[in-house]
């Protein structure tokens, strides 16, 4: 199976449900009335597709409906290009520097993949011909470095790491030095699971990534912001506040494949202008994968019942 079809199964809980209300609403008459468009609106939103996207998706049916009718207008098409307008900005691949290490920090809550994230970026890297190192930054959970040590294995990615209760800027501080000396090409940092609302952790992500500034001049070059799609419009909030405390460069949305409100990729990066980097649609290495506005559309307003041509 390839990825586009791994992507549509992984959103069949939030398509199939933001499909059926679509096509219930359309098929009831031959014209798009203000009532009907209302509830377009509702579907969307319930969907989490938030308020812009929303009302761009539904002035766009409206406008369409008006110079064409129900037989030249496909709303499902509409929404599928409206959304994949809005995700299509600044950009989506990791940042390679010229010389010296990439250094990506890792950030989030608990719970929502930051150690496998970390991890599965090293494995596309080296996949396409980069080298990679890890670092356990996070020295309060319990088993973190366990964990992160154990892809490193599995992956064979070198991994850097201090002992539980050390001072994490520590780690990373010795986790630079050894990405130059070793020439690697990146290093990915897995960072401590922090609530976007104790401003003491967030304080401490910050003098994280000075400590990393100030050992290589311009690090972290990237800041992913982890995020649980199962969360939903939640998700939000965190996004703000970490992107307040440590600017954001990118996000990576995981378990897309457990949610109903997969709409959320959209809401968030239309509100914080920051792009969807990566995608994760389960437990395995290949499970994550570089974001692709137009297939995420695609897959997001597929109509199941359409055939191949």
């Amino acid at each position: 199976m390839g990825f586009f079809d791994r992507l549509k199964a992984g959103l069949q809980r939030t398509q199939s449900k933001l499909v059926h209300e679509i096509k219930r609403i359309v098929t009831r008459s031959p014209k798009i009335t203000a009532s009907s468009l209302e509830e377009l609106e509702a579907a969307l939103i319930a969907a989490d597709l938030g308020m812009q996207v929303t009302q761009r998706i539904v002035a766009a049916v409206g406008k369409a409906y008006e110079s064409q009718g129900r037989g030249g207008a496909d709303i499902l098409e509409i929404a599928s290009r409206e959304v994949a307008a809005d995700l299509t900005l600044g950009s989506l691949g990791l940042k390679k520097c010229e010389q010296g290490p990439t250094v990506v920090s890792i950030v989030g809550v608990n719970g929502t993949g930051k150690t496998t994230t970390a991890a599965k970026l090293g494995r596309h890297v080296v996949a396409r011909g980069d080298t990679a190192m890890l670092a356990a930054c996070d020295t309060f959970r319990a088993a973190a470095i366990e964990q992160l040590k154990l892809w490193g294995e599995r992956l064979d990615l070198p991994v850097v790491s201090g002992a539980y209760g050390a001072d994490p800027s520590s780690v990373a501080h010795d986790a630079v030095r050894s990405a130059v000396a070793r020439e690697m090409s990146y290093l990915f940092i897995d960072t401590a699971g922090r609530l976007h609302t104790k401003q003491n952790l967030m304080q401490e992500l910050q003098k994280l990534h000075r400590v990393i500034g100030k050992q290589l001049p311009g690090a972290p070059h990237e800041t992913l912001l982890i995020l649980d799609a199962t969360t939903g419009m939640n998700a939000m909030n965190q996004a703000r506040e970490f992107n307040k405390a440590a600017p954001l460069t990118g996000l990576v949305i995981t378990k897309l494949d457990g949610t109903s409100k997969g709409g959320m990729v959209i809401a968030i990066q239309k509100e914080l202008g920051v792009p969807v980097k990566f995608i994760g649609l389960g437990e395995q290495p290949d499970d994550l994968q570089p974001f692709v506005p137009k297939e995420f559309a695609e897959a997001l307003f597929a109509d199941p019942e359409a055939k191949a041509v």
